[in-house]
C-alpha cells in the first residue's frame, strides 16, 4: 500500500510512518521544503498550504492519505495571530489537501483526517460519544471548520474519517511529555481540583487506530481516539506519581494556571468524558484500555 502523510515528523506522525515501513507499506511524506532524498526509504512531496500549492503528481496512485499537520494548540499562548495561525494551519491545509485529492486522476480511496476530541467543549462529567454536538469554544469551533474542511475529498467519494483524538500519552512528545519532568523531579501534582477528565489514548493504539480506519473499507466520519475509560486529572497525577515512585503532592490552582496560560487554559482545567464507541463498536481492540497501561507504555 502506498500511504502519503502530513505531519509526518510529529510525534504520531513519526510513530505512523516506522508501523507502515515496518509493514513493508511504501510512504509518502508530505514537506513545505525542497523534496530531498532519505535514508529510510520514505519519499518528499511538496507542499505549501498558504498558497494552496501541492504536488499534485506525487500524490498519484496513493491509497491512502492521513493528514495529521497543524500548529500546537499547546505550543503558545492563544494570542489573536496564534490563534490564526492555529486555524490557517488546520482548516487551509486541509482544503488545500482535499482539492487536490479531489482532481486526481488515480483517487485514494480513504483520507484519514486529524481533529481533536476539543470538538465538543467543555463537558464536564457527560459521558460523550460522536453523537454529541460541538461545543461552542474557540477549540470547538476550529474542530468544525478543520473537519468541514475536508468535504472537497468526500464530495469527490473519497471516505474521509475524522480522528478527534484525546491526551496521547507517550514520553516523546505532547503535553504528556511536558509533564514528565515535573514528576520525576518530584514537583509534579494534580492541575487545578483535578476532577476535570482527561480522556487519554496511548500512542500505539493511536497508530493502530488510524491503521484500523485505513483498513477498514466500510469507516467513514467522526471517530473517537480516546481510550475506553477516561479518567480524571487527579487519576492520571495518582498513576503516574506510582509509576515513576515519586510525590505529587504540589497541586497548581486554576487561577494560577489562567494567569500563565491564558485562555488556553481551559482546556487544561476544563473536562473532556469521551469515549470511543463508533471506534469499539467497529472492532477496535484497545492494547493500553487504561490509564496505568498507557503510562507503563509511555516509560517503557
Amino acid at each position: 500500500m502506498r500511504i502519503a502523510v502530513t505531519g509526518s515528523t510529529g510525534l504520531i506522525g513519526s510513530a505512523l510512518v516506522h508501523s507502515a515501513l515496518d509493514d513493508g507499506h511504501e510512504v509518502v511524506r508530505l514537506v513545505r521544503r525542497e523534496p530531498q532524498e532519505r535514508a529510510d526509504g520514505t519519499t518528499e512531496v511538496r507542499w505549501n498550504p498558504p498558497l494552496r500549492a501541492i504536488d499534485r503528481k506525487g500524490l498519484e496512485g496513493a491509497d491512502a492519505v492521513v493528514h495529521l499537520a497543524g500548529a500546537g494548540i499547546g505550543d503558545h499562548r492563544w494570542t489573536a495571530d496564534y490563534k490564526r495561525r492555529l486555524r490557517d494551519s488546520r482548516v487551509l491545509g486541509t482544503e488545500t489537501l482535499a482539492a487536490a485529492l479531489a482532481g486526481l486522476e488515480q483517487q485514494p480511496r480513504v483520507l484519514v483526517s486529524a481533529s481533536a476530541m476539543g470538538y465538543y467543549g467543555q463537558t464536564g462529567d457527560a459521558v460523550i460519544d460522536e453523537d454529541a454536538p460541538a461545543g461552542d469554544d474557540f477549540l470547538a469551533r476550529l474542530c468544525v471548520e478543520w473537519e468541514q474542511a475536508a468535504a472537497p475529498a468526500a464530495d469527490a467519494g473519497i471516505r474521509v474519517a475524522h480522528t478527534r483524538s484525546g491526551l496521547v500519552v507517550d514520553a516523546g512528545g505532547g503535553a504528556f511529555a511536558r509533564l514528565l519532568p515535573l514528576f520525576k523531579l518530584g514537583v509534579g501534582g494534580r492541575l487545578g481540583n483535578g476532577q476535570q477528565y482527561w480522556s487519554f489514548i496511548s500512542l500505539r493504539d493511536e497508530v493502530a487506530a488510524i491503521r484500523h480506519l485505513i483498513d477498514a473499507d466500510r469507516l467513514s466520519g467522526p471517530f473517537n481516539l480516546t481510550a475506553p475509560v477516561p479518567v480524571t486529572n487527579a487519576e492520571i497525577t495518582t498513576a503516574l506519581s506510582r509509576a515513576l515512585r515519586r510525590p505529587a503532592a504540589l497541586p497548581v490552582p486554576e487561577f494560577a494556571l489562567r494567569a500563565v496560560l491564558g485562555e488556553m487554559a481551559v482546556e487544561v482545567v476544563g473536562s473532556h468524558r469521551v469515549v470511543p464507541r463508533r471506534l469499539l463498536d467497529s472492532g477496535f481492540r484497545f492494547a493500553h484500555a487504561t490509564i496505568d497501561q498507557a503510562i507503563a507504555a509511555a516509560l517503557g
